[in-house]
């Protein structure tokens, strides 16, 4: 029985998130979920001490299921970091680039290989995962078939890489955030830039999402995102998801987020982490 901490992610082992434990976590053992829903059940239990938790990625946009699973979550953003993606085109040992017929991803995965695919002159088929088309193809060799997967799934399944880094776009990129149970984790390092993430719901006021912002404006607080997701269906239940520059005691934040939940129903921070040095090579 290994005695390594665990960290969950979501994905057939194989995946990107995967990959995104082994290179930021290598001290950890990486803990594979079916869905999102077990893999924040696995840290909540305590199963896993960690997750590594994909938001958002530069081509495809947000994970539109993740937003709706953190605020009820009860788990805290300890992190986050950036991962470039890299695909690369795998198949059974043995087997040669010109014989390829058919490949098989999921879906978003083709679509940013698709000029590369189509030089090729390939079918495309559709996988519920890039890791899990890698392990299928594993399982039931076919010297026509090929996958698309991270690295670490020709490594896992034993594959050969036919063709390496075939993403269309170089700046592809996927942004996690690592996630504890903990209800109180430690304060991050004050000399480093840090990052709040928090949701919150305004009353049902005219202007009153105006208002509600208004306080970062005046304040001189950087809001870096913000989205708005329904919830349970009902179209007047608007939740908005937020990050902003700074600590909740920097005196401009305190003010700016004073402001807010005066105009808020509900509010909630759900971090205060350590900004990745990625933001600042300006991708």
């Amino acid at each position: 029985m290994s005695l390594l901490k665990k960290i969950a992610f979501q994905g057939e082992p194989g995946a990107n998130s995967h990959e995104a434990c082994r290179t930021y976590f290598p001290d950890y053992e990486a803990y594979p979920c079916k869905t999102f829903e077990e893999a924040f059940e696995a840290i909540k239990s305590g199963v896993a001490q960690l997750g590594m938790i994909p938001i958002e990625n530069s081509i495809a946009g947000r994970v539109a299921d993740v937003h709706h699973l953190l605020p009820a979550s009860g788990l805290k953003i300890i992190g986050e970091r950036f991962k470039p993606i890299r695909f690369q085109l795998m198949a059974n040992k043995g087997v040669k680039l010109e014989d390829i017929k058919v490949v098989s991803s999921m879906p978003i995965a083709l679509s940013q290989c698709r000029n590369s695919l189509k030089r090729l002159g390939v079918e495309t088929e559709a996988a519920g995962d890039t890791a899990g088309a890698a392990k299928a193809l594993a399982l039931k060799p076919n010297p026509t078939h090929a996958a698309v997967a991270p690295a670490l799934a020709a490594e896992i399944y034993g594959l050969d890489i036919l063709a390496r880094d075939i993403e269309d776009e170089r700046h592809n990129t996927t942004r996690f955030l690592v996630m504890t149970a903990d209800k109180a984790p430690a304060a991050p390092d004050f000399t480093h830039r840090c990052v709040t993430s928090f949701v919150f719901r305004v009353r049902n006021l005219p202007a009153a999402l105006y208002k509600a912002l208004g306080g970062f404006a005046t304040n001189g607080v950087n809001m870096t995102k913000l989205e708005s997701y329904m919830e349970g269906g009902n179209f007047t239940a608007t939740f908005f998801y937020a990050e902003v520059d700074g600590r909740p005691e920097d005196r401009n934040l305190a003010l700016a987020l004073d402001e807010l939940k005066f105009f808020s129903e509900r509010f909630e921070i759900l971090g205060v982490y350590p900004a990745d040095p990625f933001r600042d090579r300006g991708a």
